[in-house]
């Protein structure tokens, strides 16, 4: 029985990136299915490597979404933060805290008014709220 580890070693081969202690502990961290930032991602695998860098980690997440492992979710006013590439899925978006929650949505199709010429390549989906633990808070 394959291991998440051994998932993710087969992951980075099969896109042709070499296996590296850093490269397996960042994937591992985007395998729990939380969206991180670059200052979470660097600071939870130093505790487990000890010696990262976040530009080490720039330079990682460059790679990964390059060869299409790693998506990167835009919060406006907030840093960036990833997740593994998998099925498609859209967001929501807290307003307070900036967390992101994966929603299955289906995305309605593009207007055919005022896109005239267009060739879309992609639509994403957002849903702006306030998550249940900005909620119960005063």
């Amino acid at each position: 029985m394959a291991t998440e580890r051994d998932a993710v070693v087969q992951r980075l081969r099969d896109v042709g990136l070499r296996v590296t202690g850093p490269r397996l502990e960042v994937l591992q961290l985007l395998a729990s299915g939380e969206h991180l930032d670059v200052e979470s991602i660097t600071d939870l695998a130093r505790a487990r490597l000890g010696t990262l860098t976040s530009q080490a980690v720039y330079e990682m997440l460059r790679h990964f979404m390059e060869t299409g492992l790693v998506r990167k979710f835009e919060r406006p006013g907030r840093p960036a933060v990833f997740e593994l590439a998998g099925e498609a899925h859209q967001h929501a978006l807290c307003s307070g805290c900036g967390r992101v929650a994966n929603v299955s949505a289906e995305v309605p199709p593009a207007p055919r008014k005022g896109l005239r010429g267009w060739r879309m390549a992609e639509a994403e989906l957002v849903f702006h709220g306030v998550c249940p633990d900005c909620r119960q808070q005063p």
